[in-house]
């Protein structure tokens, strides 16, 4: 494989020892060949041992690390072999049930998870038999048709045909800079697909891949929103940020006695109502209220609600930003503790991977403290399975929640 290579300073190579999937550029000494965004990269110690190969970036992260063997070639089999370790991943934890009348049918799941699938810098979600696309660095974007084969590939392998149908590539506000957003086009790689109800733990879900955020769906909270179903039975339920309505639909089905979704955008309240219809009807139970989150529990009367989920967007997506986010998440749940109802139940979420789980934590307690109420954990939450965090890249555990018993 001829490509270019970096070479380090003297210990720099430390954290490749350890598997770190990130080069940053302070470590880099020198570089051999012609380098740009998006190229893959050998990389080598101080003194010339090879290291690995990544793909470069014009950045503070240098490198994102694809593969610790030196002389690894980057072919299609590379990224077969990533991929049905993935799936495999996926089939042993039994996610991939299709079949409605197999008790807790899902087939809605998180295929790659970037860094904790060995694959930094890309994200494959599944919705039935569609596969969504994200590439977070332009090497994975000159790579999507290559890893679209391969996926096909894997599938048929592994699961047989037609499980897959179609694989969609959305680049939108995925990629670092805005010139190479503008550049880059979403749209069908393999097949054409058009959006149908998918199963998540038996509740049907519409995902919008054309239009919505992320890949089109949140995957990445199925496993606390079946936690709100086993707490919600008899309550009063707020789902504040509800984007299209996940949490309440769990909630309605548990025996919410009352489940109010709220949310600033007017399009994430039709989604939600849209869900609602599709899982329940009409239903007397539910409320939408498009309104500011902060407004809203700043208005609404003391005990409104026994049961508050608070699962905001990202306040913080650098570490620049830090300090405002935590003011943010300390706001909110002092909001929450103040208004909840004695003897409520507080589901409160970060998703920022900037914020620590223990910066997210002494956030919550310091709101806790303000309001003088006693408080109880109950639960620590984190992402699904589907989301695994290498050990060495911790920094891939960026979803954390606490359940709360305020008195």
């Amino acid at each position: 494989m001829d490509i270019s290579s970096v070479r380090l300073l003297p210990r720099k190579e430390e954290s490749l020892l350890r598997f770190h999937p990130w080069l940053f550029s302070r470590a880099i000494a020198s570089t051999d060949g012609e380098l740009y965004d998006g190229c893959l990269v050998r990389v080598e110690s101080h003194r010339g041992e090879p290291l690995g190969v990544g793909h470069y970036a014009e950045a503070s992260i240098a490198v994102r690390m694809l593969s610790f063997i030196g002389n690894e070639e980057i072919e299609p089999q590379f990224w077969q072999a990533r991929l049905a370790a993935a799936l495999q991943l996926r089939l042993a934890c039994g996610l991939l049930r299709v079949d409605p009348e197999a008790g807790s049918p899902n087939n809605v799941y998180r295929l790659v998870h970037g860094e904790g699938d060995q694959l930094p810098g890309l994200i494959i979600d599944v919705y039935g038999d569609t596969a969504v696309m994200q590439a977070h660095s332009m090497g994975m974007h000159y790579a999507r048709e290559v890893i679209a084969q391969a996926l096909m590939q894997v599938y048929q392998d592994l699961c047989g045909p037609e499980v897959i149908r179609a694989v969609y590539y959305k680049s939108q506000g995925t990629l670092p800079t805005r010139e190479q957003r503008e550049m880059c086009d979403d749209g069908f790689l393999i097949g054409h697909t058009e959006a149908t109800p998918v199963w998540e733990n038996g509740i049907k879900f519409m995902p919008d891949w054309l239009r919505g955020q992320k890949t089109g769906f949140f995957v990445d909270q199925r496993d606390n929103r079946a936690l709100v179903e086993q707490y919600a039975r008899g309550r009063r339920l707020l789902n504040a940020f509800c984007y299209t309505g996940g949490f309440s639909l769990y909630a309605l089905r548990g025996g919410a006695e009352r489940v109010d979704s709220l949310d600033s955008s007017t399009k994430a309240m039709y989604l939600t109502e849209e869900h609602v219809k599709l899982n329940f009807g009409q239903c007397h139970r539910h409320r939408s209220i498009t309104q500011d989150a902060f407004a809203y529990l700043d208005e609404m009367p003391q005990g409104e609600y026994d049961m508050i989920i608070l699962d905001p967007p990202a306040f913080a997506k650098h570490r620049k930003v830090l300090r405002n986010a935590l003011i943010g998440y300390r706001r909110i749940n002092a909001q929450a503790f103040n208004k909840i109802a004695p003897g409520g139940i507080l589901f409160t979420f970060s998703c920022s991977q900037a914020v620590s789980r223990e910066e997210f934590r002494l956030a919550v307690f310091t709101a806790a403290a303000a309001s003088g109420r006693h408080v109880r954990i109950l639960h620590q939450l984190t992402q699904p399975i589907d989301h695994p965090v290498s050990i060495y890249h911790p920094e891939g555990e960026y979803l954390k929640g606490l359940v709360l018993q305020v008195e």
